[in-house]
């Protein structure tokens, strides 16, 4: 491969990355929003799904296993298709921000909950044992027992399904959600220079990155006391 000749100057213009800042971050709202809503969905939808799979009863365990699988085993794009533009063959029609939302949130639903499956498990079986023989009630054990025991070895891979989520959330670009990553794509069609606009992207995505790791190192913390 030969690299002589290429103007490293050429790679990055500072003057349109700075001029091209503030329409770039008119799409900020729209991934965080994305970003939050979707994981608040999945923390939720996920944790109940986690206890559905470890359930008794068949017709609770297996379906589970079958959306699980189906979520993991399926791209993210193509589930964002079939919700924008698949499902109005049937009459069902979503707006492109709501078809993100629930696409990322059923979709990060699916990995959080073998993140709280393992994290469940992790806790000593006795204390379910324990707290049956002292005749508390199921929900009671869960809430006050065991997940604030699991809660602390969830927190690493959880906050890494957060930053996999808000990276992936430029894949709503081609719904039409107007954020990060399509409002970069009008400025690098507009100005013909790509390279320029997806590195100054890049800058903006890391340190929301950064931002989530430090809530991680925040939550580890906090919940370290139950260890």
């Amino acid at each position: 491969m030969n690299f002589t000749g290429i103007d490293i100057g050429n790679l990055f213009d500072a003057e349109l990355a700075i001029k091209s800042l503030p329409f770039v971050l008119e799409g900020m709202p729209m991934t965080v929003g994305i970003t939050i809503i979707g994981m608040v969905i999945g923390l939720i939808l996920g944790l109940l799904l986690a206890l559905a799979r470890e359930s008794k009863y068949l017709l609770l365990r297996w379906p589970t296993r079958v959306y699980i699988s189906f979520m993991r085993g399926t791209p993210m794009l193509v589930f964002l298709f079939i919700l924008y533009f698949g499902l109005p063959v049937i009459g069902i029609e979503f707006t492109a921000l709501t078809a993100a939302i629930i696409g990322f949130g059923l979709n990060s639903a699916a990995y959080i909950a073998e993140i709280d499956r393992a994290a469940l498990n992790s806790v000593d079986k006795g204390q379910w044992e324990g707290a049956k023989a002292l005749n508390i009630p199921y929900w009671t054990t869960l809430r006050r027992i065991i997940l604030p025991q699991a809660i602390r070895t969830a927190i690493p891979p959880t906050t890494n399904v957060m930053m996999d989520m808000l990276k992936a959330t430029s894949l709503a670009a081609v719904i039409t959600v107007p954020e990060l990553f399509q409002k970069t794509q009008i400025v690098a069609g507009r100005e013909f220079d790509a390279m320029t606009m997806y590195i100054l992207v890049a800058f903006i995505y890391w340190p929301l990155c950064i931002l989530i790791g430090m809530l991680q190192e925040y939550l580890e913390k906090r919940y370290s006391r139950y260890i």
